[in-house]
């Protein structure tokens, strides 16, 4: 059993990115983890240079059926997040979005709280006129639970972790509620979020007759924006990297330049070993 498989869903215009995900995981995870790599068969050459003891690169189709890939996707993405996390033999898993790289060492049980495992969760983050909101709407239906009131959590986070086990359950409720298969109930929405699905789950189903897992936030430094970082604007993002923090993540959709990628990441490492 692997201590802390890793996956990530990818494509082609991350494929230049995904090399520094790559190596941060082969530094800073345990020996025994594998880094699985879901992308879409005709992406696959660009990837195969990673395939090793360490990298299994998967198509998506060797994952989902033919008729959920038709329309690829965002949420096609999702879905395989959880198809792939039921499907590996470990207590937990992490899953990372392809623009996120590692800058501390990260282990499962550095995540655990009293044998649990944390959750990222952003408390009472959530206002209406959030799309965030209308997910959380979606979810509840999904899951079979009345809507509540705002303020809502944030569970959505570019590295979190999951317990296979609980994403099995996850599967195993949407059955029971929709009387559909998980994955056809799931993709018949057209916009969803799998990390608030199974942030819910997990906080209003399975600990509804006890305590929640103890809460996780800002264990990455993110930079959501959608124009590039230059030299100086890279140098003071990774200067506001906290002490929990273990990765960073610069949207891939910023069209970062990599060079400039590489000058955040080297600053992360001078603080990091620094302290």
């Amino acid at each position: 059993m692997n201590e802390l498989p890793v996956i990530t869903p990818s494509y082609r215009a991350d494929a230049s990115i995904f090399e520094q995900l790559h190596r941060s995981v082969l530094e800073f995870t345990p020996e025994s983890t594998v880094h699985h790599v879901f992308v879409p068969m005709q992406d696959r050459h660009l990837f195969t240079q990673y395939e090793g003891a360490r990298c299994r690169i998967w198509t998506s189709s060797e994952l989902l059926p033919a008729r959920h890939l038709a329309g690829g996707g965002w949420v096609m993405q999702q879905a395989i997040k959880i198809a792939a996390a039921a499907q590996l033999d470990a207590e937990a898993v992490l899953l990372v979005d392809s623009d996120v790289v590692l800058v501390r060492p990260v282990r499962a049980d550095r995540f655990r709280s009293a044998g649990r495992l944390n959750l990222c969760r952003h408390e009472n983050s959530i206002t209406p006129e959030m799309r965030h909101f209308r997910w959380h709407q979606i979810a509840r239906d999904l899951l079979g639970l009345p809507q509540a009131p705002p303020p809502l959590h944030d569970y959505i986070s570019p590295l979190s972790f999951w317990e296979p086990a609980t994403v099995r359950a996850m599967q195993a409720r949407i059955r029971e509620v929709t009387g559909q298969a998980w994955l056809d109930a799931f993709t018949s929405e057209q916009t969803i979020s799998e990390y608030i699905l199974y942030g819910v789950f997990v906080d209003e189903i399975l600990s509804c007759a006890g305590p929640r897992p103890p809460g996780v936030w800002g264990v990455s430094l993110n930079a959501h924006q959608l124009t590039p970082l230059d030299h100086d604007a890279a140098i003071a993002f990774a200067n506001r990297l906290g002490p929990a923090a273990v990765a960073i993540m610069i949207s891939a959709r910023s069209d970062t330049p990599e060079g400039v990628r590489r000058t955040a990441i080297r600053r992360c490492t001078e603080i990091v070993n620094a302290r």
